[in-house]
C-alpha cells in the first residue's frame, strides 16, 4: 500500500520501491524484512528494514535538501549529547523512479511522549531541557541556519493571514479565540529579540520527533530543521510536548527570561496555526495536535 501523499508532486512511495531502491544500492541488506512505520511524520516516510534499521525518504525536494544537512552534522553533534539521535549509516541516491537521496538509519526504540505521557513529566522536561542546554552549548562554527531561523516578525503576515483563515473559512475559532490568540502573537513581536550569536537549535521539537521509553528522554529525532538560530524556538517543547504541570519546570531548567518564553510562546502559535491551516483535513493526528497546543497557549499564563 501506498504512503498517503500530503503535498504536490510527492512521489508515490510503497514498500515494493523501498525493497527495490535498498538492493540496488545496498545488496547487504537486500534480503532483509521491510515494513512501513506508522508516524505521523510529514516530511519524510520510514520504513523498518530488518529488525534494527529503518530507511527514511524524503516526501518533497526540500525535505530532501536536509539529507545533506543530518548527514553531515548529525555525526558531530550525537557525541555531544545526552540522548540518542539517528546517526547515518548509508545514502542512497535517486534511482528506481524515485528523484531524490535517502538514508538508512540505525532504528531507534522509543515510544512518543503522548502515546506513553507519565502522570509526572517533571523528569521528562528536566530531560529535554538537558537536551537543548547541550544542543546548545555544541560549537556553533560553520553550522547553516535552521529552517526557522528567521525573526518573528518574518512571519507576522502569514501568521495572522492562517488564524484569519482558520476563523473565517473554518470556523476553528470564535471571536474570543481570536483576540486571545492575536494577543499572544503581538506579545511574542514585543519581545525583545535574541542579542546574541545563534546557537544550534533542533527547530522542529515536537511529539512525532521525541522517543521516550519509560516516561524519560531516549532519543530526538527528524533533524531536517537543524541549524543555528534563536534558541527561543526549542521552547516550543513547552506546549507540543509537555503538560502544564512540568512547565515552569522546563523553563527554569532552561533559563528562559521573559523576552524568551514570550518568544517561544509566538514560535508554538505560527507553526501550530500553520500546521491546522495546511493538514486540517489531510493529516487529522497532525491537525489535531496543532488544534491541542493552540489551546494549551490561549489557556496557559504567559
Amino acid at each position: 500500500m501506498a504512503a498517503q501523499r500530503l503535498h504536490p508532486d510527492e512521489p508515490e512511495l510503497d514498500e515494493d520501491l523501498v525493497r527495490r531502491l535498498v538492493r540496488a544500492r545496498f545488496p547487504q541488506w537486500s534480503g532483509l524484512a521491510v515494513g512501513r512505520v506508522a508516524t505521523g511524520g510529514t516530511s519524510n516516510v520510514m520504513y523498518r528494514l530488518g529488525t534494527d534499521m529503518v530507511v527514511r525518504l524524503p516526501r518533497t525536494a526540500s525535505a530532501a535538501a536536509d539529507v545533506d544537512t543530518e548527514h553531515h552534522w548529525l555525526p558531530r553533534l550525537a557525541p555531544q549529547l545526552p540522548a540518542a539521535v539517528p546517526v547515518p549509516l548509508g545514502r542512497g541516491g535517486p534511482a528506481e523512479g524515485y528523484p531524490w537521496p535517502w538514508s538508512v538509519y540505525r532504528w531507534l526504540d522509543g515510544e512518543t511522549p503522548l502515546e506513553s505521557q507519565p502522570a509526572d513529566a517533571g523528569p521528562l522536561a528536566a530531560d529535554l531541557a538537558g537536551f537543548i542546554t547541550a544542543l546548545r552549548a555544541a560549537e556553533p562554527a560553520g553550522g547553516p541556519a535552521a529552517y526557522r531561523s528567521e525573526p518573528l516578525a518574518a512571519r507576522d503576515a502569514a501568521t495572522r493571514e492562517a488564524l484569519a483563515e482558520l476563523y473565517e473559512q473554518h470556523g476553528e475559532f470564535d471571536a474570543a479565540g481570536t483576540a486571545a490568540a492575536t494577543a499572544v502573537w503581538e506579545a511574542a513581536l514585543e519581545a525583545p529579540g535574541w542579542d546574541r550569536p545563534p546557537v544550534w537549535i533542533h527547530a522542529d521539537l515536537q511529539p512525532g520527533n521525541v522517543l521516550t521509553v519509560q516516561g524519560r528522554l531516549s532519543a530526538v529525532i527528524d533533524f531536517g530543521c537543524l541549524g543555528l538560530g534563536d534558541p527561543a524556538v526549542d521552547t516550543i517543547a513547552a506546549w507540543y510536548i509537555l503538560p502544564a504541570p512540568a512547565r515552569d519546570a522546563f523553563r527554569s531548567a532552561l533559563g528562559a527570561d521573559e523576552a524568551m518564553w514570550a518568544r517561544g510562546r509566538g514560535w508554538a502559535l505560527s507553526i501550530a496555526l500553520m500546521e491546522l491551516r495546511y493538514y486540517r483535513t489531510s493529516k487529522p493526528e497532525m491537525a489535531a495536535t496543532a488544534r491541542r497546543v493552540i489551546g494549551a497557549l490561549l489557556s496557559d499564563p504567559a
